[in-house]
């Protein structure tokens, strides 16, 4: 007889967590644990003055989630799956964001002895969105408690989820990007994450492949057509390696990372040293700089290709561990450069 599941979905307020788990509960023969927060009564005081009301506001969650969680999650699952619109774990995401020092510290104590008796997700969904999408989604629902969060709240809480997951090893992880989803109008899109869900409980970790894109050479780039609307992604490619991250489990340190990408630029640095002193052998015998530094570089490119590359998977794990879209924070850097040269 199968094992009955447990399948948590995550992500920032307004990307679609209960919407989804209601549209799956069915196709997964599970019941649901939705999570009850509008019953907060420090929750609305909380949004007009987070300082002043964090505290309250996050023991309330802390509790209230034990309460829901302790013993409905063990009892389901004795007679069926489960799917969750939360996750217990996260609860220590929003006390990181919004106490103090002295208020964190107490918080964690607490946490630390209720998370001992709280079942472990067989998977967690997390649904990402951007900080534009997550602002749109929000004046669609009009919730009265959510119509005074600022765009700094909630991308600073998009970032914290980033963060968060970045480092999250007490379940798999599948990760599904939801900017360009709809789940609701269009069937295809929610068997699509269905299909993800499927796949991750049966295969493990749910990893998109890595895409396949043909080298870019100047002659395909069409006139007209900006970086941004090109089919390379910055995007894809972090997505990717934070799914092989979370596989492999590798660290999500920052410090250690950083090591990493400074040990890579030394091989890379190594390397151009190597070119130029063979540049400057061919120049001596041929007379032609140009065609000196050409022959020095196409001698050594399958070693700089593999440097560049590593410097560059780094990079991303950085921009990973820390909640920075690299295209977007890419394109931006450039823009305000083309405005001063006056591109």
């Amino acid at each position: 007889m199968p094992r009955n599941l447990y399948i948590a979905i995550e992500g920032a307020i307004a990307v679609g967590k209960t919407t989804l788990a209601r549209l799956i509960k069915d196709e997964f023969d599970a019941e649901l644990l939705l999570e009850v927060f509008e019953e907060n009564p420090f929750l609305s005081d909380f949004y007009a003055d987070r300082e002043r009301y964090a505290f309250q506001t996050q023991i309330f969650f802390l509790l209230s989630r034990y309460r829901q969680q302790h013993k409905v999650i063990q009892q389901t699952l004795k007679r069926s799956s489960l799917i969750s619109d939360y996750t217990f774990a996260k609860d220590r995401l929003f006390a990181r964001l919004n106490l103090g020092d002295d208020e964190l510290s107490m918080y964690e104590r607490v946490h630390a002895i209720l998370a001992e008796k709280i079942p472990t997700p067989d998977l967690v969904v997390y649904l990402q969105a951007d900080t534009d999408t997550l602002m749109e989604r929000i004046a669609v629902r009009d919730r009265s408690y959510e119509r005074g969060m600022s765009r700094d709240y909630i991308d600073s809480l998009r970032l914290a989820y980033e963060r968060f997951f970045a480092g999250y090893t007490e379940a798999p992880v599948l990760a599904i990007d939801t900017n360009n989803l709809n789940i609701v109008r269009h069937p295809e899109d929610l068997a699509q994450v269905v299909g993800a869900i499927r796949s991750a409980l049966t295969q493990g970790i749910y990893q998109r492949p890595l895409p396949q894109m043909e080298p870019v050479v100047g002659a395909e780039i069409k006139e007209g057509v900006s970086l941004a609307e090109s089919r390379r992604r910055l995007g894809d490619f972090q997505r990717w390696h934070l799914a092989l991250d979370r596989e492999k489990g590798f660290p999500a340190d920052l410090y250690f990372n950083f090591i990493c990408l400074t040990e890579e630029i030394g091989n890379l640095g190594a390397q151009l040293k190597d070119v130029w002193a063979a540049q400057e052998k061919l120049y001596d015998k041929i007379g032609n700089r140009q065609e000196a530094q050409d022959r020095a570089l196409q001698e050594r490119l399958p070693d700089l290709r593999e440097e560049l590359a590593d410097c560059l998977a780094y990079l991303l794990k950085l921009a990973n561990y820390t909640g920075v879209d690299l295209e977007r924070a890419y394109l931006t850097r450039m823009g305000v450069h083309q405005e001063r040269i006056g591109g």
